[in-house]
């Protein structure tokens, strides 16, 4: 995946993000001073990153190939484990305490970013298929199906069958 274009990552990151914030509308209001900094986000067995801006009028997500150095904020694991922290599908401690899960630089900022995911109680599923508007069902049905086949080959990968 490594020699692929990150362009067309972009529009997606857009509309998902824009649907999350849609249907969470206070989502990033609860991050307070640490709604103006930027979060790298690297997912370690993909071939590139993202960095999040989460200010609350206008919050943003860009893949990258790797983070900037002056990245304040870093947060890294497997992708699957990064997907199941939005929607709360794991345990971010277990994740952390476990090792699967790395932090540096801010990690009051990572807490207050917890927390307001936490509440907002994001289903990344449910929110991204809500881009297919009257399909919403199916989308919803078809991502679902793709990420629980997604958790079950990490899970084979890693000898167990949950990471929490």
């Amino acid at each position: 995946m490594q020699p692929l274009p990150l362009a067309p990552l972009q529009l997606p990151l857009a509309l998902i993000l824009r649907s999350v914030v849609a249907r969470h509308s206070n989502i990033f209001e609860r991050l307070g001073p640490h709604a103006c900094k930027r979060f790298g986000i690297e997912p370690t067995d993909l071939p590139f990153a993202f960095v999040l801006e989460p200010h609350p009028r206008r919050p943003t997500m860009t893949a990258v190939r790797s983070l900037p150095d002056d990245i304040p904020i870093r947060i890294a694991g497997p992708m699957i484990g990064l997907l199941g922290l939005v929607d709360g599908a794991y345990d971010g401690d277990a994740l952390f305490f476990s090792r699967d899960l790395v932090i540096e630089g801010d990690v009051e900022a990572v807490l207050a970013l917890r927390n307001a995911l936490d509440d907002a109680d994001v289903d990344l599923v449910a929110d991204a298929a809500a881009l297919f508007g009257p399909l919403a069902p199916l989308g919803q049905r078809l991502l679902g199906g793709a990420l629980s086949r997604l958790k079950a080959a990490a899970g084979a990968q890693e000898g167990s069958e949950s990471w929490n």
